[in-house]
């Protein structure tokens, strides 16, 4: 079943990596997942690291692997502002491995409720969630 399009755009700090109607948004925000078609209520939200799915039709789905971020819906379209946008096939698992355990070491080296902490423990989310995207599975957070 065909829905409605509208514009969706993409920016990272290095600049736009999509821009194209969409017929849906699928993403995940500090609440949950989320799905966004044509005349969605106005939103801003938070974003989490995930797999973030934008269909220009039901059959054609573009792949990110999408970092933190904001999402901003409104009567023109959709805005997700994010740290990163990665392509899957663009994603490096053993690396992401790699940045796994570096992470959780630095969570466990860090001062209980420091920011450090709180940096580390961003990282091994993140980087959990690109593993999860890498290797094919599903990266909703779950």
């Amino acid at each position: 079943m065909a829905h409605d399009r509208f514009p969706c755009e993409v920016l990272t700090p290095e600049g736009e990596v999509f821009n194209d109607e969409v017929e849906m948004v699928s993403t995940r925000t500090e609440s949950g997942e989320i799905g966004i078609l044509a005349r969605h209520q106005p939103l801003l939200g938070l974003l989490r690291p995930t797999d973030l799915r934008l269909y220009r039709t039901e059959s054609e789905i573009v792949h990110f692997a999408q970092g933190e971020g904001y999402v901003q819906v409104s009567e023109h379209g959709v805005l997700l502002l994010v740290e990163e946008a990665i392509r899957p096939e663009d994603l490096d698992a053993a690396d992401l491995r790699s940045r796994i355990g570096k992470a959780e070491q630095a969570v466990a080296d860090a001062e209980q409720g420091s920011e450090a902490q709180h940096a580390a423990r961003r990282d091994l989310r993140r980087n959990e969630a690109f593993l999860r995207i890498a290797e094919g599975k599903s990266a909703t957070g779950r």
